[in-house]
Order: C-alpha cells, then structure tokens, then sequence
C-alpha cells in the first residue's frame, strides 16, 4: 500500500480510475511531473555527494598551497623521526629560533602548563635520546600564506622515566612559518593529554 507522499507511479493504470481522471489526462499529468521529479533527485543526489566528499589533509586553502601543504606535512613527519633518533643537527637547522613547546593541557582551562621549553632546552632533549619514538599517526593542516598550523596525534616512547610513564600519547597544535623561502617550525602545543599507557597498542586512538 503506497502513502500519500509516495508518487511514484508503480501501476500507472490504477491512476485511470480516479474520478473525473480519464487516461490521457492522467498520461499528460505523469509526462510533465516525472522529468521534475528526476531533476529534483538527480540536485539532491550530487548536493549529497558534495556534502560527504571528505576532505584530504592536504586539501586545505587555496590550490595554489597545497604544495606547501603537503611539504609542511613531510618536514612534521621528518621532525618526529629526528627527535627520535637524536638527530640534533637537524631539528636546529629546521627549527625557528623563537620556537616554543608547551607540553600538557592545563593552559587550556587557564592553568599554568606542565612544562614550557625553548629551542635550546628542546634540543637537549633531543640530543640526550630522551625520546625513542615520537609517531605522529594523524595530522592535518590549515594553510595561511606563509603560515600553516597543523594539529593531529601523536605516539610517543620515552626512556630516563617511570616506566607507566614511558609510552604515551599526545593531540596537538604546531605553527609553521616560511622564512627565506623555507618552512621552518615555530610553536607546539599540547591540546590533549599526556596519556599514558603500558606500550603503543594501549594509546592507540587515544
């Protein structure tokens, strides 16, 4: 049984029978509806599809900027693998002289945060293996002209700590800047966590 708002017309020849509703009337009144009815499904459909189409992380701001995008990206990535294989003359040479790294949460409820570092007291840190992994496994970016800030996840191993504090995992916020033609990273700040857990499996997500 059809309902009052289904008006697709599986048997066309019921419609004959309504009062005062002959069948060439009924055939005329169908020929000028359905092509409406399409059009109207076929907008709403691709309105759909435009709606849902995700968008890649490195998608964001002008066409003209997702090189930079992607290349922002790569240099996060590469920085990750260079703290955790202590490789400090890299992090200096791709490194802003003015970086920051604002570790923990709390600043983000008005409380003073956990840990703040430089550019050089970072470096120590990285020079000293202080991290054995640091695995970022979500990342996105907003482009900006020569600024980019990127925000994601990331896994970290680290070793001179208690061990339920060795393995965790952190959501973030960097800020980017192009000086002299090359990207160089600027500021971090925590936005989620530290969370710890036993080994990587545990922090997966989280």
């Amino acid at each position: 049984m059809q309902s009052e708002l289904d008006f697709t017309p599986s048997d066309p020849e019921r419609f004959t029978h309504l009062p005062g509703c002959g069948r060439l009337r009924c055939m005329m009144f169908w020929r000028g509806v359905l092509p409406v009815v399409f059009v109207c499904v076929t907008f709403a459909q691709q309105s759909a599809v435009r709606l849902e189409a995700p968008t890649t992380s490195a998608e964001t701001g002008t066409s003209g900027q997702r090189g930079d995008a992607v290349e922002v990206l790569k240099l996060e990535e590469s920085i990750g693998s260079a703290i955790a294989r202590g490789d400090a003359a890299y992090f200096d040479s791709v490194t802003a002289s003015d970086f920051v790294m604002t570790h923990s949460d709390r600043w983000i409820t008005g409380g003073e945060p956990l840990l703040v570092d430089d550019k050089k007291s970072f470096m120590k840190r990285v020079e000293n293996r202080d991290y054995l992994a640091h695995d970022i496994d979500s990342a996105r970016v907003e482009m900006h002209g020569d600024v980019a800030i990127t925000y994601g996840h990331y896994i970290g191993h680290m070793q001179h700590v208690p061990a339920d504090r060795a393995w965790f995992s952190v959501w973030y916020e960097k800020v980017y800047v192009k000086r002299n033609g090359r990207w160089q990273y600027l500021s971090h700040r925590t936005v989620h966590g530290a969370t710890y857990g036993l080994n990587r499996e545990a922090l997966t997500g989280k």
